[in-house]
């Protein structure tokens, strides 16, 4: 039998650790997008009730029509994404992300809650941050070029699409096409010029962004979904647009509100807020009045929008983005 332990056994034996609990952190981050959103969701509720008193009356059949097509611009979303980098990501991750980050995208402006959400996805993935942060400047480039150049592609089909008496000039479309080819020429030499003063600063980003952008262009598999995907997805947000026009039995052709919601997104991309709220909105009924909807038909429609791609959508897409982090998915 052992004795008692001695003096010096007991100043030997370490002292016993405390336990520390850890603070969820990821757990709380989790809880982040539930409170802003919910903050969010309260001042607007007035805008979100007239918006639903609206729809009660609308065709059912074409606000699930707008629901499907919204649900299928994730899908292609995600096909772009998929584009940008060499790696293979996980397809139910990919688009599941995509539909989180709607949430993400309506609390910060210009995109920033969506690219950050995507960062995360990309990085938690194993793409260093460089060519993470390029996959996102591609993504932007590509879906900016699709969505502009499907624009002009309707605009010369139909060029009076935008044009009512008395709203705006006879040939506004025509117009508005060269207005469009001119901003974008302009921009491109001032990001050639901002490019060229700091090509040293980010000589390494550009490096391999450019190494990247050659690799995937010699695999048909990463053009096809970057390219397939960028012009799908604004193809997919206009046509969910001219659905709730039709449900709404808005006097104007399908073809010209789809014209309208390009027209307006592309002139409230020079302004940018927290989910195109505000900017897009304005842009849009102003397009839409003058695609020849009467004004208060147009704002049900703007508001219809709002509400089948952001609002319905914006719980669940809360709920994903929370279990997303919770499970070190982002």
């Amino acid at each position: 039998m052992r004795g008692p332990p001695t003096a010096v056994a007991v100043l030997t034996t370490p002292p016993a650790r405390r336990t520390r609990r850890r603070v969820p952190w990821r757990a709380l981050a989790g809880l982040v997008p539930a409170l802003l959103v919910g903050a969010w969701t309260a001042g607007h509720w007035a805008v979100v009730a007239d918006g639903g008193r609206d729809l009660l009356g609308a065709h059912p059949g074409w606000l699930l029509a707008a629901l499907a097509a919204t649900g299928l611009g994730w899908v292609a979303n995600a096909c772009a994404r998929q584009g940008t980098v060499l790696e293979p990501l996980p397809p139910a991750r990919l688009v599941a992300t995509q539909f989180a980050a709607t949430a993400a995208g309506q609390l910060a402006p210009a995109g920033i809650g969506a690219s950050a959400v995507n960062l995360r996805f990309l990085r938690a993935h194993g793409v260093p941050l460089i060519r993470a942060s390029a996959a996102l400047a591609l993504y932007s480039l590509a879906e900016s070029a699709s969505r502009v150049g499907l624009l002009l592609v309707l605009l010369a089909a139909f060029p009076h699409a935008l044009h009512t008496p008395g709203v705006l000039p006879a040939r506004s479309g025509l117009v508005l096409l060269a207005a469009i080819a001119v901003a974008g020429l302009t921009a491109a030499v001032v990001v050639l010029a901002a490019m060229e003063r700091v090509r040293r600063a980010v000589r390494g980003f550009l490096t391999a962004a450019l190494a990247d952008l050659r690799s995937l262009h010699t695999r048909p598999s990463r053009v096809l979904a970057l390219w397939g995907g960028s012009l799908a997805f604004p193809v997919l947000q206009a046509a969910s647009m001219a659905a709730v026009a039709l449900a709404l039995d808005m006097p104007v052709p399908a073809v010209h509100v789809a014209i309208a919601y390009l027209a307006a997104t592309c002139v409230a991309a020079a302004v940018p807020s927290p989910g195109g709220i505000g900017s897009v909105d304005a842009a849009l009924g102003l397009a839409l009045v003058a695609a020849g909807s009467p004004t208060a038909t147009a704002a049900s429609a703007v508001l219809g929008f709002r509400i089948v791609t952001v609002w319905l959508p914006l719980v669940p897409a809360v709920v994903a983005l929370s279990a997303l982090i919770r499970r070190k998915v982002l």
